[in-house]
């Protein structure tokens, strides 16, 4: 008993201290930026993840009690209700609890490391484990402070869930048959794409059971119990049926009828449709298609958003090795001695899943890499551990792997020192947005790229077109057709998808069960609109904006919100507009070069990436090429912060305009198709359309303009 004791304090102390450093490098950051106000607003640091402003706006909403029919806030997302509860019985502002969050939740995974560490009788091998793993490069990048997503418990809660599946498996105790299930629950409640890992968990104790353990009935009541928390039903009717098993499981004379009941379980899982979002998410990060097209009606083709999303991308394997374990050659050994561990305790094998979904991240994108951390963890901690064995003295033995932790960590550590992201918006930006929202009302629109739907919607408390969920190519097509294209037929886009876009809300609300059973099909606002004007071919009408066209009846007010940021991602914005959507042919590109490295060589102006600007003869040299420039445009912000601007007319026949943005320091060089733009004109220029559109805000880091048709 006293033994018992003394392993549970050794538990319990190993657990504060990994809990205590995890929070103490978190708070690195927060420390690096104290006191630079442009990362502040209502006194607290601002958060830095786009997806924030998501969970941050449907909290909000839950605390106020009131929100507009389909601002698509997140009421029902859990991250949401978690952060409503917690702004409601904690006696902080709400700003510092979405801050705080990520670093005290995402810290808990310390807790199931050091606990199944127990369980192999190794608390030392968990405590260095736990260490590496709340700090390694891909699980801190995605849960330091202010990154306020559900990532803060992502990998938390399918290492709690791998902690009870081997518990289960090695003690083959009753309770652990209800903790994996409510695990499952719970993880499914907070993150609903889970549904891939808990199957993978369950091909794995299947593979067990058959393999090494088929006479042993605990297996299939383990399988079945999960296969109940998996179904795809309401959450209160895979809780019952939850319940209703481990009652019937923890009576003896129910056994016989065991493999019956996994058997209506698998059944219950297909029927119910619990397959099909494991496919949809192979599909969607796996087989990756750069344009997608429909099955029905016109058959449109549209850019996949998942070419542009970072987190979906190839990854090379110097970047893939250091966000998994810190650095190759800890990556390396981490490999080796998880199939070191695996040998000496089998029931490891169960991390099997979290290995392959991190390891997926080779094929689908870096933002899996996450899973793969707290595992590999286990196998650099083992080779630490066992290091101890081989030291000739007692104080060697405590030296060693005291040593080689910190060898581990070091890498890790000093990444957490350099990676100094930003929040996702400046203090001027914010009031930008504030401003907006005393303008506009709340069933209004604001028009902008996806990047920023969340934090418009948070702050100014409107409605958008797309959104960091809300991204597909048929939704981002109207969007990037209003931001690249001229005003005229931008403003028209405008009213045309707000209005067809809250056409469909009403016709999906009236036809919900038709839509349900699949009676009746959805199409996009461009092909509705499209067939509604009398086109067959969506070229045809995208032409027809460019004559006089009835427009829908306006019911709300637009807004485009124009933020400086987006000159980055300008081409990315147009790739999306910039295609044949009957054919899927992408068109030619608009040259667009953005640069802030230039200097002055005589009468050139070298602009890096082989672009020269010769001053004399007005001509851009791109590469070998010298192309004659039309315009040379010099903006600059005075005083007041009015902006004043010069144009230069060089060559009427010109291919390229060069536009010197003296306050930001930056040159601009691009075609015709580009500069007439309407982000360029209204965002860059100032030159907008007085019978379109009326200024409402104009500063130097973002514009907002009102629609007026």
């Amino acid at each position: 008993m006293n033994a018992m004791t003394q392993e549970t304090k050794r538990t319990l102390i190993y657990i504060a201290l990994a809990f205590a450093f995890s929070i103490a490098l978190r708070m690195i950051w927060f420390y690096q930026f104290s006191g630079y106000e442009p990362f502040y607003h209502n006194a607290q640091f601002m958060i830095n993840t786009n997806d924030g402003y998501y969970f941050a706006e449907g909290a909000r909403d839950l605390l106020s009690g009131v929100h507009q029919e389909n601002d698509l806030s997140a009421l029902e997302s859990a991250a949401s209700q978690l952060t409503a509860f917690f702004a409601f019985i904690l006696p902080f502002s709400f700003e510092s609890i979405i801050l705080f969050m990520p670093v005290v939740l995402s810290s808990l995974i310390v807790i199931p490391i050091i606990l199944i560490a127990k369980n192999l009788d190794n608390l030392e091998m968990g405590f260095i484990a736990a260490l590496l793993a709340s700090v390694t490069h891909s699980y801190y990048n995605r849960t330091m402070i202010g990154y306020y997503d559900t990532d803060m418990l992502n990998i938390v809660l399918p290492m709690f869930l791998l902690w009870s599946i081997i518990w289960a498996i090695r003690t083959n105790e009753d309770k652990y048959l209800l903790i994996t299930a409510l695990d499952i629950l719970v993880y499914r409640w907070w993150y609903p794409q889970s549904y891939s890992l808990e199957f993978a968990f369950f091909g794995l104790i299947l593979f067990y059971a058959l393999v090494w353990d088929r006479k042993n009935l605990y297996n299939y009541k383990l399988l079945a119990i999960m296969m109940f928390a998996m179904v795809g039903l309401e959450g209160y009717i895979r809780a019952l049926l939850v319940l209703g098993a481990f009652f019937i499981f923890t009576k003896e004379k129910f056994d016989r009828y065991i493999y019956y009941i996994l058997g209506v379980s698998i059944v219950l899982f297909f029927i119910s449709g619990g397959f099909n979002p494991i496919w949809s998410q192979l599909k969607g990060y796996v087989f990756k298609d750069a344009v997608t097209a429909a099955d029905t009606g016109l058959k449109l083709h549209f850019y996949s958003v998942m070419q542009t999303v970072r987190e979906a991308g190839h990854i090379p394997f110097e970047t893939f090795a250091n966000r998994i374990s810190g650095h190759v050659v800890t990556f390396v050994l981490s490999v080796g001695g998880f199939i070191y561990l695996a040998y000496k305790h089998r029931v490891m094998l169960f991390a099997l899943p979290l290995i392959g979904l991190g390891f997926l991240a080779y094929v689908g994108g870096l933002r899996f890499t996450i899973y793969a951390v707290p595992v590999l963890a286990f196998g650099v901690a083992f080779l630490i551990v066992q290091s101890a064995q081989f030291m000739p003295t007692p104080r060697l033995k405590f030296l060693a792997p005291l040593l080689l932790t910190l060898l581990a960590l070091v890498p890790n550590i000093t990444h957490i020192q350099n990676y100094k992201v930003p929040t996702v918006f400046q203090a001027d930006e914010v009031k930008v947005l504030e401003k907006l929202h005393a303008e506009a009302k709340r069933e209004d629109y604001v028009v902008a790229w996806w990047d920023y739907g969340y934090p418009i919607r948070y702050y100014s408390d409107v409605k958008t077109l797309i959104d960091g969920g809300k991204h597909s190519g048929d939704v981002n097509f109207p969007v990037s057709f209003m931001l690249t294209n001229p005003q005229d037929v931008a403003a028209k886009m405008a009213r045309l998808d707000v209005e067809y876009t809250e056409k469909t809300f009403a016709f999906v609300k009236e036809n919900k069960e038709r839509i349900k059973d699949k009676n009746l099909i959805i199409f996009s606002n461009i092909e509705q609109m499209t067939k509604e004007y009398g086109f067959n071919d969506t070229n045809d009408f995208l032409l027809s904006l460019q004559t006089e066209v009835e427009l829908p009846k306006k019911t709300r007010d637009i807004y485009f919100y124009l933020p400086m940021r987006m000159m980055d991602i300008y081409p990315t914005v147009e790739m999306f507009s910039n295609i044949d959507l009957m054919s899927g042919e992408m068109k030619k590109r608009s040259f667009f070069y953005v640069t802030k490295s230039f200097k002055q060589e005589g009468n050139n102006i070298n602009l890096d990436q082989g672009v020269v600007f010769d001053l004399q003869n007005t001509i851009v040299s791109i590469g070998n090429q010298k192309v004659p420039v039309k315009r040379f445009v010099q903006t600059a912000y005075d005083k007041n912060n009015k902006l004043t601007k010069s144009i230069q007319m060089a060559n009427p026949a010109g291919d390229v305009n060069v536009v010197y943005m003296s306050n930001y320091n930056t040159f601009l060089v691009l075609d015709e198709k580009a500069y007439n733009s309407l982000y360029i004109q209204l965002a860059v220029l100032e030159e907008y359309d007085k019978m379109l559109f009326e200024e409402v805000l104009l500063t130097p880091q973002a514009k907002v303009y009102k629609l007026k048709i």
